[in-house]
């Protein structure tokens, strides 16, 4: 059995993946809550399967890019995780996961973009293929800088219309097709560390002078 979790966006999603399809799933219904509703998400979908902890024998993760604080909670749950259950753990790039979804479910046809919300007036974008392979990227863009008129996938089309006109597919990633892109092996398998893409907001100060 199968854990997925994404903590790259606001809201947490976890699901259950069986070895044939997902058969547990739920999203989080406060933003930017993470640490508090991640574990209780977890023991929920495990009780909607029927299973308990010891029935898992591997561990997804959503890698972001995505925010400091959110990326963090969901790869140290999912590491904890692996090592008490000594089972492995794959992380898949949040955006992959977005267009393998696009992809599958007819979303888009052609080439497209995936792009993310980045904060401070950018996106996290990268493009792909119409099978979901990513071509380029991820990498921090300002929105006019990558201003597109094939579809963009993401919640980068409700944040910026005028930069991307044409929004298809969903707008956040899903732990159930994060489930899927892992057990499929749609997209390339990382190490389970965040795709941070820029320094965390919160750095130490600098070094005092000493006293002389």
């Amino acid at each position: 059995m199968l854990l997925a979790l994404d903590t790259a966006t606001p809201l947490v999603t976890v699901a259950l993946h069986d070895g044939d399809d997902v058969v547990a799933e739920r999203l989080a219904d406060r933003p930017m809550k993470h640490g508090e509703q991640l574990a209780p998400l977890i023991e929920t979908v495990m009780a909607d399967a029927g299973i308990v902890r010891q029935d898992l024998t591997a561990i997804a993760v959503g890698a972001g890019p995505g925010p400091f604080t959110g990326l963090r909670v969901g790869l140290v749950t999912a590491r904890t995780l692996g090592f008490v259950l000594e089972v492995p753990v794959y992380a898949v790039c949040s955006l992959d996961v977005l267009a393998v979804e696009a992809a599958d479910t007819g979303a888009v046809s052609t080439d497209f973009v995936v792009a993310t919300d980045a904060r401070r007036k950018e996106v996290y974008v990268a493009s792909y293929d119409a099978e979901g392979v990513r071509l380029a990227g991820p990498e921090v863009r300002l929105p006019a800088d990558v201003a597109t008129e094939v579809p963009v996938v993401g919640e980068g089309p409700v944040l910026y219309p005028t930069a991307f006109p044409h929004a298809a597919g969903p707008t956040r990633p899903s732990a159930g097709w994060l489930a899927r892109v892992v057990h499929d092996e749609r997209a390339e398998l990382l190490d389970p560390e965040p795709l941070y893409l820029r320094r965390p907001d919160a750095v130490a100060g600098a070094a005092r002078k000493p006293v002389s």
